[in-house]
């Protein structure tokens, strides 16, 4: 039997590596706002990405490592976007958004993120944690 092997989803990715400074997170903004305004999005829609990369690596950049990357796909649904910081692992138990601590600094900046954004996740790696944020084309 011949089976045909699954299409391949096009996807244009954008990959910026800055130091790990508040200074630099404007840089990342407007990368950020260029690539979702090719897309189909809205003016909301685009400040709202803006902002929830803004928090992410406002977020990410006390966590230690010399620099952050933040990698955009624009996919055929949507924009996937992860913030990638270089501060050592996190604990598994920490990386649960739905547990987050409202005291704690940084809470309300995953809230803000898990409110602009459709989906929202963390992968922890060897050398720091992953924020994957997805943003659905609208209609």
């Amino acid at each position: 039997m011949n089976q045909s092997a699954p299409k391949a989803v096009a996807v244009d990715t954008v990959e910026l590596r800055i130091p790990a400074k508040a200074e630099f997170v404007s840089i990342a903004r407007l990368a950020i706002s260029a690539v979702a305004s090719r897309l189909q999005f809205s003016i909301e829609e685009i400040e709202d990405v803006k902002l929830a990369v803004s928090e992410a690596l406002v977020n990410a950049i006390p966590r230690g490592g010399e620099r952050a990357d933040v990698i955009c796909e624009s996919l055929p649904d949507g924009l996937r976007i992860r913030v990638r910081n270089f501060g050592g692992p996190v604990q598994p138990e920490t990386l649960d958004v739905s547990r987050v601590d409202e005291s704690a600094a940084g809470s309300l900046g995953v809230f803000l993120i898990r409110a602009l954004m459709d989906e929202v996740s963390y992968e922890s790696h060897e050398n720091g944690t992953d924020l994957v944020m997805f943003k659905r084309l609208p209609g």
